[in-house]
């Protein structure tokens, strides 16, 4: 998996040819919402909250998103993609003197707390050219003053029609871009009471805003622009796509929802769903639920909300949603016991000032189980725990097997792990040689699983066409795998197809048929 992206620029890892495929691999969840200070659009993988802290800002009063975070490494998140998106936010303002006119700076990243600075200086340049200057940027700690980031463009000019011209250089700037109207001369040095040996620094002159509440479309973004959660184009593979609130009071709204799952789908990801704040009974949450139409194998939802007993302020505790925590729970889960158990397995449990916001009783229980909503209940010890683990795979056939979230999640498990541990192979020369490697490296795979009791039994399938059939469209068809096997919870075996491509993976339009003859 590829930590580094950089706007834009992804860097795709691929697995070493013919090494074991890791049976255990780190689940990866991914948030979007609104933060104080950070790249737009741009997923930055963070491995705990001081990792976010340090790049988008503390929590924030006007956003669910650091609050999130927090929750989801409470409980037992331990990689996480932060992509911030904004609603008319703006970058802060520099304005560097020039002979009368001036260089006007914009801060890249907005936000009221992005702190940037700049320096100008001549080392270096001839003393008889008046049109080159060296510009320093800098993004700073805001409370610490530390240095977060640095670029140093040397020689640039500006002139607009030059090579060097600094425009052009700053299009690939991650602090700051030039502004019209352009110098009409060289920037004059940076300098301190005058003294041209003791360099300053000039501050904004226009501090940045962190524009308005977010609206659905903000989060979905744009898959054009690359924005929103199109932004985790980006990133090789995630698991798990959660939304927090985009403001105070409001829900993620359809529109979000389904864009997001439809996303998911593409991706092989689980979209957690919290439910609305509206809903405060179990007839409401069964009733809103049937009227939401949200019917699909990727969805994963709950109900109640949850209190947190230790905020004392003198009121009853705020109900809040629990989609983070939720998504902290299946990191722990996969790596304590795998992606194939129960969401009530021993040990997942929300941590102990958490309590549901409504009290259900078994029978509530089971039927909001029975339409698809995960039920938080206080268990034995006191813990409150996930009860159900169902997907909203409602009404449909041909996802019937998938209503269980254990069979549905070790599927996707399967699929993304064997394209990430395949890709090299479309890279090789296609033969009986190269489909004897691919088989014998899934088959190990798939055998380790059953070692760990991911599947009823041992009897699965495997089988490759890497070129053996000599397919006139062998380009496009990419190398197949077809698998057969019987994941624990299911009441039969499951088949699917991968077509491997350079393009990519996808899984054909027979992927989870329950009978191998339907896959032939």
């Amino acid at each position: 998996m590829s930590e580094a992206i950089d706007r834009g620029i992804t860097v795709r890892e691929i697995a070493a040819v013919d090494q074991p495929i890791d049976v255990a691999p780190e689940t990866t969840a991914a948030f979007v919402g609104r933060a104080l200070r950070g790249p737009l659009d741009t997923p930055v993988l963070v491995k705990n909250f001081g990792d976010f802290r340090r790049r988008f800002g503390d929590v924030w009063t006007r956003s669910s998103l650091g609050p999130a975070v927090r929750q989801f490494f409470e409980h037992g998140g331990r990689q996480l993609y932060v992509v911030r998106v904004a609603n008319n936010a703006r970058g802060a303002m520099l304005c560097l003197p020039a002979e009368g006119s001036a260089m006007i700076l914009r801060a890249v990243d907005p936000g009221s707390t992005e702190r940037v600075r700049a320096a100008v200086d001549f080392d270096g340049i001839d003393p008889a050219d008046d049109e080159r200057f060296n510009l320093t940027l800098q993004r700073v700690d805001p409370t610490s003053g530390t240095i977060v980031d640095q670029e140093i463009h040397s020689g640039v000019s500006y002139k607009s029609g030059s090579p060097d011209f600094v425009g052009q250089q700053l299009q690939d700037s991650l602090i700051a871009r030039l502004e019209k109207p352009y110098p009409k001369h060289r920037p004059e040095a940076t300098v301190a009471d005058g003294n041209r040996y003791d360099p300053a620094w000039v501050e904004a002159v226009q501090d940045g805003t962190d524009g308005v509440e977010l609206s659905d479309y903000d989060l979905v973004g744009s898959r054009t622009r690359g924005a929103g959660i199109f932004a985790l184009d980006q990133v090789d593979d995630f698991d798990v796509l959660y939304l927090p609130p985009p403001g105070k009071g409001v829900d993620a709204g359809p529109a979000a929802i389904l864009a997001a799952e439809m996303y998911c789908r593409r991706r092989g990801a689980m979209l957690i769903v919290d439910p609305p704040a509206a809903w405060r009974t179990p007839d409401e949450a069964l009733a809103g639920i049937r009227a939401s139409g949200y019917a699909s194998p990727n969805l994963l939802s709950y109900f109640p909300r949850i209190r947190d007993r230790s905020a004392i302020d003198g009121n009853a505790p705020e109900a809040r949603p629990a989609g983070a925590a939720i998504a902290g729970l299946l990191c722990k889960l996969d790596r304590t016991h795998g992606a194939w158990q129960p969401m009530d397995t021993d040990g997942i449990v929300l941590r102990a000032p958490l309590t549901p916001a409504v009290s259900l009783d078994e029978e509530d229980a089971d039927v909001l189980v029975r339409s698809g909503l995960n039920v938080i209940l206080r268990g034995s010890g006191g813990r409150a725990q996930l009860t159900g683990s169902r997907t909203l795979a409602r009404g449909s056939e041909t996802h019937r097997m998938f209503k269980d979230l254990p069979v549905r999640r070790l599927c996707l498990r399967i699929v993304s792990t064997i394209d990430a541990a395949t890709r090299w192979a479309v890279f090789e020369k296609p033969d009986a040689r190269l489909t004897a490697r691919i088989r014998g490296q899934v088959l190990t795979y798939l055998e380790c699983l059953f070692d760990l009791g991911a599947f009823v039994s041992n009897d699965f399938l495997v089988e490759c066409d890497a070129g053996v059939s000599q397919r006139t469209d062998l380009q496009r068809h990419g190398i197949t795998v077809l698998l057969v096997f019987h994941p624990q919870g299911c009441r039969a075996p499951i088949s699917l197809t991968l077509h491997q491509t350079v393009a990519g993976c996808r899984v054909a339009s027979t992927a989870f048929a329950p009978v191998r003859s339907i896959c032939a």
